[in-house]
């Protein structure tokens, strides 16, 4: 073998293995680049209790009750499913029913979703895009939703 061949083989091996740690890391973060999983989806990819994720949708009207030691119990919907909450802990300002939240925690083994982390939107105006798009895919997206995003009011202009 040439000293031309034996750079070649090199040089193709090390782009060969370099492809296989690219595809291994593309694959192992396909389903950690989603913001959030809806119900639909949760219940779609059959999540193993344990797993840590994001629970995303609207805090269902009439499910929140609130307990001792600042426990919270509540069920998150995005219009098809839901799923029951129980966080501990302090819940941001704009959380309350019919409005949007991601939480983050993980499943017990009886399907209740034990949060660490309640997340509120920011604004009664701004939905985040993944929202919008589960709300739409949903059915459950309401044209005034876009308005008073667009509207300089929901801008955040005072």
């Amino acid at each position: 073998m040439t000293r031309r061949s034996r750079r070649l083989v090199l040089i193709g091996s090390g782009l060969a293995v370099l492809a296989v740690a690219v595809a291994l890391m593309l694959s192992a973060f396909r389903d950690s680049i989603v913001f959030f999983n809806s119900p639909s989806d949760v219940v779609e990819k059959h999540i193993m209790p344990g797993t840590r994720i994001r629970l995303g949708g609207l805090v269902k009207p009439g499910t929140l009750v609130r307990g001792d030691n600042l426990m919270v119990r509540f069920e998150v919907t995005d219009g098809n499913k839901e799923m029951a909450v129980a966080y501990q802990g302090v819940l941001p300002d704009l959380f309350r029913e019919g409005q949007g939240v991601v939480a983050e925690g993980s499943f017990e083994g009886s399907g209740t979703f034990n949060a660490d982390t309640i997340l509120a939107k920011h604004d009664e105006t701004y939905m985040p895009k993944e929202v919008a798009d589960a709300l739409k895919k949903s059915g459950h997206w309401k044209d005034d939703y876009a308005q008073r995003a667009a509207s300089p009011a929901g801008a955040g202009s005072k």
